[in-house]
Formats: structure tokens, C-alpha cells, sequence
């Protein structure tokens, strides 16, 4: 071969090498926070810039690693995290760029992070080490549909429930992990949860738990979607993106496409000349770039049509808004009014932050607290929730609801005024880590009772019949006297007065509270609440989110073998009527019943909790009972899982209301009940404990309220 045909080899093995060297990390988003600036050559860029350094030098070997250079106030803190499936020289490429970009794109910022395809970094001046922070995100998905979303989403968030369970709590993953289920007629979708390793397991699995919440809420059909938080990411895609096999595969499906009998590309003829190959070169080049061009055409369409659909769309919504008489009925504030008692929106009043936006902490002039809800105007989300506030909480007046004072409509802003809740939500008592937090068993009868009070009263004694779709511990509010208050109507239902059950193809709520047959058929009725209850009930009786309920000891596993006890949080056990507690973990069970049927209706459940002689029939096994895969493994079978995802927008707009029969009158349910002369499980729980032990119950100072009066 001569030197001259040698040129374009040499050529492409350089040009090989050189890209092979310099590949660049994908960017994916930044954030800088406005938590203060420091100058050019200061104390401070010097510590930020040994931070990067050590980040980068230290992460590749493990893929994670945090650390804290100089002291206050000049003290800057770190960290880094590699996607688990790359290798040591893709993780220190990739944080190479980022320490190059970092302080480009936030300039003479004190906390900015940068998220990559294949890693992330994070700094700030102050300490964020095993503190879990989901104001700080992002959400990315395909401007695409898929053709089939309801079946698409079911078998999703089953693969994701699983790979954040694994990563979460599979010692053996280092808080990562992957998966791939095959969709009938859509194909291979894949899977990846990861969380920084400086949060517990439980703040892993709810910060993934809340990504795919808002993830769905955005991305409802979309074939891929990305949710970046500062602890953690979530992403699914068709395309596949993991660089190793993934860790879980789902059952496999049968493909109904019979299997190609001819290969993709025929073998080249022997003896082709040169020229020829040529010709086939440029030809096969033209033919690509006119497919690519003729795509690019098509895809640009379609998303000029799709935004100009959502443009419309979203404007009829703010038309609707605009003309609802209801706003005659509500106080509406002046923007600054609303600025000038949250002192313009300040962090330092921030209370929270929700999927459409954050809360924060007024006082007006008066001295009255409020909270004051800011909702994204450019979110057809955020619009929908305003619009459902301002329907419902106009119409409803309940001690065991939050109270709706106000809205405010302005030019680039949308907010809503809520009454001030003294305490923080029901989950920040039942679920913190510190045990001087936990509540005991009086005040969790008492939040127990108050929220079927405030369910019955949206059910059946309003002047309107409404589902709340969304009823969790984070969305149960306390007072300064421990009263819970339902909140976050922006994705209730309607029914009308004598309808029990409507349809929609559009689901929203929360993973782990939904019952099975909204969750898959989309049927919508007071049943679905009754299971979001039950599911609260065992949490607050536990104190352990639902995902603690498929273990090895899960609720009905303990039920079913009489050791029932083994369930009640041992932060309450020694100070507590056992029959007490043994009689709701019953009552939340029965909530829990799969078939819709076999649930009560929130009318007898309150006379259940209200009347100790009420006789409860023995609950069968319930809808959230997982089935054994693997050792480390388990998934749903056909059951929602515990995921706190949403799927779907935030109100259902294509939806027609069926009638079907009462399942069951309070009184009927009665009568029913007290005709079983069976012992209960509870009795024979109680058979079993002490005689001394039983005297030591009923003397301790754990006094029970029985008697309610409705509004």
C-alpha cells in the first residue's frame, strides 16, 4: 500500500485517538442559588477550587465521594456522585468538566449544582451533608406520546418501584441501580435510581419516591423522562443509556412480531472495485442526510403543533378561570400585599415545597399568619390546581380541612392564601428519625379520628360530593393542638349527589395510597379514598411509611398469624390500650380490601372508631400484598406498588360518570357485623398477653376520645 492510501487511515485512527481523549461530558442542567457571592482570588474561590480538585481526584474510585475544605466563614462544603455503571476514566472526565463549568455557570456563586449524563456535583458554604433538599430540580422529558399510556405507565412504575426499592434499601447496590421491562408494542424501556450515599436509606427511597411523583406529573405519556434532584436521579428511557446490564430484568413479554428471516445488511460482493465502493458511499450519505432532514421536518411540526395545542388550550383554561363566579365569593389579594407579608417571598419564610410550586409564611399588618401557595402561571398543572382550589374550598367549611382564605391573580404570578397550620404535616411526626418528635397514641387516635371525620364530611355531608384522590401524611396538616386538617385539593373530584363512581383516563395521586382499581382502570369513587385511609391508618399506627408494610412482617402477614403487635410503633407500645390499637390496625386493613366491595364506606368506618361494640368482620388479604422474586426482590402483582408517584395531569378532563348501587348502607352493615359471633383476632391478641400485663394497659394514661359532633 502506498503512502498516499495510507493518508485516510491515518487520518481516522488520529482523529479516533484524539476524540477517544477528549470526550466531553453531556450536560444536562445547572442551578446557582442565590445564597450570597464571594470575589475573584478571595479565601473562598481558593477553598472551592481545592474542593474541586479533591472531588475530583478522590470520586472516581468509589463514584461518590464528599468533603469539606477550610473554616467559616470562608468553609466550602462538596460533593460528587458517578453513575454507577461507568467506568474510573468516564467518572474523572466527566468531573473534569464539571469543575471547569461549575464556575462559569454560576459565576462568584456560594451554591451551584451541575448535573451531567454521567455525573453530578454539588457545593455550597453551607453544610448539606445527609440532609435531604427537594427544592432543587429539574425535569426533563421527550416531546413524544406513546400509544397505549395507561398500560405504558402501569408496567413503568412497576420496574421503577422496584429499582428504587433496590437502590435503596440492597446494601449490596450502593444506592444504585437498573432495570429494563419490555412493553408490549413499544418495546425495551430502561431504568436507573440513584441517590448521593450520604442519605439514609429511607431519604434515598423518598427522594426518589417524590422524583417520580413530580416526573409523572410532567411526563405522563412521554417514552423518557429524566428527574434531577441534589440527593438523587430517576430517569427511564426507550433508548438504551446504561453502559453495564441492568440489575433487574421484568418478566418477559411475548412479542407479537414474528422474527426477521433476513439480516439487517446483506454481505458486501466480493470483488467490488474501488470506484464502485465510492459511488455506494455517497449515495448511502445522501439517502441518510435526506432522512434526517425529512425527521428533523416532521419532529419540528410536530412540536409547533403540540405547543401550539397547549397554548390553546392553556389560554381556555385561564379564560375559564377569569370568569368563574366563585372569585366573587373569595378574597382576592393585591400581589403586595402578599409580598409585603411574606417579606417579598423570602427563603427565610419558605415553609415547604410542593409539585407546583413553594409555600411560604406571611403575617399581614393585623398580625394574622397565613400560607401563602405560589403556583407556576406558565404550568397547565398549576393553573388546573388553582382552578380545583377555588371550586372546592369556596364550597367546604370543616374543622378537619384546611380553610381556603384567599387567591391573588397577577400578571406573573398566581397564589393561593391558606389559613397558617401551626404544626408541621401528620409525616414529620410519624416518620422522623427522632424519636422526641414521635406523637403518642392519644394524639394519633385523635388525628386517626379527625381525618374520617373530615373525609365523611366530603363524602357525604357537604353540600357536595368530592373525592380527594390525593390523601397521604404529608398532605394531613396539625394545628397547634395536634387537629388534623386535610389539605391539597388540587387534584380532587366532583361527583354529583347521586352518582358513587365515575371514570377517567387520567390518573393522579400518590403510589402506595391508590387503590387498585383507580390506579389501573381509572374508576373513581369514595372507595378510593376509604383505601388511601386504610393505608394511613397503618402508617400512624406503625409510625413506618407503606413501603415497611412488604417486608417480611408486613401488616397482613402479622394479622394473619395473630401477631399484630409486632406492627405498633415501640416508640407508643408500653403506653397504649392494646385493644385500642389491635381494632385500627383491623379497621385499616379492611380498608384495604382489594375489591372496592369489600371496603366500608367512611360513614361505618367512623361509627367503627367512634363505637367500640361495632363488630368488624375479619378482613381477607389486602390489595398491597407483594409476591417473592427473589431473594432481595419483590414486586406487585398487578397491585400498585409503594412508589409516591403520580401518573397523569392534575385533573381528569376526559372522563363520563356511571351509577352504580350502594355497596352497603351503614345500618345493613351493622346488622351484618353483629351477627358474627366469631372471636376476633384482636380478642385472641388479647387472650394471649398477661393477666398483669392487661392490668398494666388499662391503668396507663393513654385516654381515648369517643364522642364527635359534625359541623
Amino acid at each position: 500500500m502506498s503512502l498516499l492510501q495510507r493518508i485516510p487511515i491515518l487520518l481516522l485512527s488520529s482523529s479516533i485517538i484524539l476524540l477517544s481523549t477528549n470526550i466531553k461530558a453531556q450536560f444536562l442542567h445547572n442551578l446557582c442559588q442565590n445564597n450570597g457571592n464571594y470575589t475573584l482570588n478571595s479565601t473562598f474561590d481558593r477553598n472551592l477550587n481545592l474542593l474541586l480538585s479533591s472531588l475530583t481526584s478522590n470520586t472516581p474510585n468509589s463514584g461518590f465521594f464528599n468533603n469539606t475544605i477550610g473554616t467559616t466563614p470562608d468553609q466550602v462544603y462538596g460533593l460528587a456522585l458517578c453513575r454507577g455503571d461507568i467506568g474510573p476514566q468516564e467518572c474523572t472526565q466527566c468531573l473534569q468538566t464539571a469543575s471547569q463549568d461549575l464556575p462559569q455557570l454560576c459565576p462568584y456563586k456560594r451554591s451551584a449544582i451541575a448535573w451531567y449524563y454521567e455525573c453530578h456535583v454539588r457545593y455550597a458554604a453551607t453544610k448539606f451533608f445527609s440532609k435531604l433538599n427537594e427544592s432543587l430540580m429539574a425535569l426533563y422529558d421527550y416531546n413524544q406520546n406513546v400509544s397505549d399510556p395507561t398500560e405504558f405507565n402501569y408496567q413503568l412504575v412497576e420496574m421503577i418501584g422496584v429499582i428504587s426499592n433496590m437502590a435503596a434499601f440492597n446494601t449490596s447496590t450502593q444506592m444504585f441501580a437498573t432495570g429494563v421491562v419490555n412493553i408490549t408494542d413499544i418495546g425495551e424501556v430502561y431504568g436507573l435510581a440513584q441517590c448521593t450515599r450520604d442519605l439514609s436509606r429511607d431519604q434515598c427511597f423518598k427522594c426518589l419516591n417524590d422524583s417520580l411523583s413530580d416526573l409523572q406529573k410532567c411526563c405522563y405519556d412521554s417514552p423518557g423522562g429524566i428527574a434531577l434532584q441534589a440527593s438523587c436521579v430517576l430517569r427511564y428511557d426507550l433508548n438504551k443509556f446504561l453502559e453495564s446490564t441492568p440489575l433487574w430484568t421484568a418478566p418477559s413479554t411475548i412479542s407479537t412480531a414474528p422474527p426477521s428471516k433476513e439480516p439487517f445488511f446483506p454481505p458486501p460482493l466480493p470483488g467490488a472495485t474501488h470506484k464502485r465502493h465510492k459511488e455506494k458511499l455517497a449515495t448511502a450519505t445522501i439517502v441518510i442526510c435526506v432522512c434526517v432532514l425529512l425527521l428533523s421536518l416532521v419532529a419540528c411540526s410536530s412540536y409547533i403543533s403540540l405547543s401550539r395545542r397547549k397554548k390553546i388550550k392553556k389560554r381556555k383554561l385561564w379564560e375559564d378561570i377569569q370568569e368563574d363566579p366563585r372569585r366573587n365569593n373569595t378574597l382576592e389579594f393585591d400581589l403586595s400585599t402578599l409580598k409585603e407579608a411574606t417579606d417579598n417571598f423570602s427563603n427565610v419564610n419558605k415553609l415547604g415545597e410542593g409539585g407546583f410550586g413553594a409555600v411560604y409564611k406571611g403575617t399581614f399588618l393585623d398580625g394574622q399568619e397565613v400560607a401563602v401557595k405560589t403556583l407556576s402561571r406558565s404550568s397547565e398543572e398549576g393553573a388546573y390546581q388553582l382552578k380545583n382550589e377555588l371550586q372546592f374550598l369556596t364550597k367546604l367549611q370543616h374543622r378537619n380541612l384546611v380553610k381556603l382564605l384567599g387567591f391573588c391573580i397577577a400578571k406573573e404570578e398566581m397564589l393561593l392564601v391558606y389559613e397558617y397550620v401551626q404544626n408541621k404535616s401528620l409525616d414529620t411526626f410519624i416518620f422522623g428519625d427522632s424519636i422526641n418528635e414521635r406523637i403518642n397514641w392519644e394524639q394519633r387516635y385523635k388525628i386517626i379520628q379527625g381525618v374520617a371525620r373530615g373525609l365523611l364530611y366530603l363524602h357525604e355531608d357537604s353540600t357536595v360530593r368530592i373525592i380527594h384522590r390525593d390523601l397521604k401524611a404529608s398532605n394531613i396538616l396539625l394545628d397547634e393542638k395536634m387537629n388534623p386538617k386535610i389539605s391539597d385539593f388540587g387534584v380532587a373530584r366532583l361527583l354529583a349527589r347521586d352518582h358513587t363512581e365515575s371514570k377517567t383516563t387520567r390518573v393522579v395521586g400518590t403510589f402506595g395510597y391508590m387503590a387498585p382499581e383507580y390506579a389501573i382502570q381509572g374508576n373513581v369513587s369514595t372507595k378510593a379514598d376509604v383505601f388511601s385511609f386504610g393505608v394511613l391508618v397503618l402508617e400512624i399506627v406503625s409510625g413506618r411509611s407503606n413501603i415497611s408494610f412488604y417486608d417480611p412482617t408486613n401488616a397482613w402477614q402479622c394479622w394473619k398469624s395473630s401477631t399484630a403487635t409486632k406492627l405498633i410503633d415501640p416508640s407508643i407500645s408500653e403506653n397504649c390500650p392494646i385493644h385500642e390499637v389491635l381494632r385500627c390496625i383491623h379497621i385499616g386493613l379492611l380498608c384495604v380490601q382489594e375489591n372496592p366491595v369489600n371496603r366500608p364506606q367512611m360513614s361505618s368506618v367512623f361509627l367503627m372508631l367512634t363505637r367500640n361494640k361495632t363488630k368488624l368482620r375479619p378482613p381477607s388479604q389486602p390489595a398491597f400484598c407483594f409476591k417473592e422474586i427473589s431473594e432481595e426482590t419483590s414486586i406487585l402483582s398487578r397491585e400498585p406498588n409503594s412508589l409516591g408517584g403520580t401518573i397523569g395531569q392534575s385533573i381528569s378532563r376526559k372522563d363520563t360518570q356511571i351509577s352504580v348501587n350502594e355497596p352497603e348502607q351503614i345500618l345493613g352493615y351493622v346488622q351484618q357485623e353483629q351477627a358474627l359471633a366469631h372471636l376476633l383476632p384482636e380478642e385472641q391478641a388479647l387472650a394471649r398477653v398477661p393477666q398483669q400485663r392487661m392490668n398494666t394497659l388499662r391503668t396507663e394514661d393513654c385516654t381515648t376520645l369517643r364522642e364527635f359532633a359534625r359541623p
